[in-house]
């Protein structure tokens, strides 16, 4: 069962980067960047389909010579997801993606300073009505900024940037606008958006710059972008990781059904910790599932349960699952038991199920059974474990004893 958010999002104006809404009543977006080279169209080309199938819906390339120009021409007629070009330094870059046909354009104020280029850059995707997105980041600040803040990163000084950057914008009459406004620092970063969410209502994109590799990239990613999502502020996302970019994807997604923030796209598998009372390996099952169902759209809250004394009631809410018990397990749906399957047969059953009840429905399912001989099964593997293993597994209730007669 998915629950949507109960948070309220901040009001912000909405642009389009293509066909994707960003800002305003909007879904928030998820955000993510190739890693190949953008002239080599027929490459670029396969990773973005890869990154649009994780759940990508905008999609970043790089934009740094000619070559990635011209590819950028041949990629975007063909690209599953509007795409974006980055930029540094080279404001005819800017320009050139603009011909290329791409969808938005991400400038860096740290690095294409004079102002007559930025508003030269700003004027062109004016008349085309292409957004921008003002890139600030923690990294490559102006060198202006640096000595006025004492050399250091803070967000008084990212926020200036943004709002320095904006204001050339506005010179030439263009408001197509997102900011990002990153950092490495989690703290910074955090500090840095709700600073800039004071200040304007322009649609902000989120992200920890330079997270590094998973686990760890993923769990700073995950600090800096929910922390601001809880707390209303943000309309695109994007993980930066030292990995697969399709790693990025499906974690920006997955985070934002998480939050309720999205609809399921595919299923949300939920396991137990495992304990002492666990008939199988929990571990290893859960990954087998996860292996089994891949990329299927089958937007189901799937869990895989290591016993059948607490593991149908602990996931009574899941659409289906399966608890093991006596060497087979019980499958049950909506917390009702409804077949009993051998354990080497446990995934391939739960696949085999997911689909029928993503096609027609989970009454439907339990319609197909008889509920009251699954019942009794599961009733019966219960009753043999706790005469096997007792009440109390992990012996709680002795160390309590022992606690309180100190």
């Amino acid at each position: 069962m998915q629950v949507a958010a109960t948070f309220s999002r901040r009001n912000t104006r909405q642009i389009m980067v293509g066909s994707v809404a960003v800002g305003g009543d909007a879904a928030v977006s998820v955000q993510s960047m190739t890693t190949t080279k953008t002239a080599d169209v027929e490459g670029t080309l396969a990773q973005i389909y890869a990154l649009a199938g994780a759940g990508a819906d905008i999609v970043r390339c790089t934009c740094n010579d000619f070559d990635a120009a011209e590819g950028l021409a041949q990629i975007v007629p063909r690209s599953p997801v509007p795409l974006v070009a980055d930029i540094h330094h080279q404001y005819k870059m800017a320009l050139a993606a603009l011909d290329a046909g791409v969808a938005c354009l991400r400038l860096n104020p740290g690095n294409i300073r004079r102002p007559e280029h930025i508003k030269q850059v700003a004027s062109a995707a004016r008349d085309r009505g292409v957004p921008i997105r003002i890139g600030v980041n923690g990294g490559s600040l102006h060198p202006d900024l640096y000595r006025k803040y004492g050399e250091k990163v803070v967000p008084e000084a990212m926020v200036e940037s943004a709002m320095m950057e904006l204001a050339y914008f506005e010179e030439v009459g263009f408001d197509l606008v997102k900011i990002s406004v990153k950092a490495s620092s989690v703290p910074l970063m955090i500090e840095s958006y709700r600073q800039l969410s004071a200040v304007t209502d322009i649609p902000l994109h989120l992200g920890v710059t330079e997270a590094g590799p998973p686990p760890a990239g993923i769990v700073k990613s995950t600090a800096g972008i929910a922390t601001l999502l809880a707390d209303g502020i943000g309309d695109t996302i994007r993980y930066s990781l030292t990995a697969d970019p399709v790693e990025e994807a499906r974690a920006g997604r997955q985070l934002l059904e998480a939050m309720g923030l999205r609809e399921r796209k595919n299923i949300d598998l939920i396991a137990c910790p495992s304990c002492g009372r666990a008939e199988i390996d929990v571990f290893e099952v859960a990954n087998q599932a996860m292996d089994a169902f891949g990329d299927r759209e089958i937007p189901l809250q799937v869990a895989v349960m290591g016993c059948v004394v607490n593991g149908p009631g602990e996931a009574r809410d899941a659409d289906l699952g399966i608890a093991a018990g006596n060497k087979r397990g019980h499958l049950f749906v909506k917390g009702q038991n409804v077949a009993v399957v051998p354990e080497d047969e446990m995934v391939d059953t739960l696949v085999e199920w997911a689909e029928f009840i993503h096609e027609h429905g989970a009454e439907a399912a339990l319609a197909r059974v008889d509920i009251e001989r699954a019942r009794r099964e599961a009733e019966k593997d219960r009753n043999a474990l706790l005469e096997l293993q007792g009440e109390d597994v992990n012996a709680t209730e002795t160390k309590i004893d022992l606690i309180r007669n100190r």
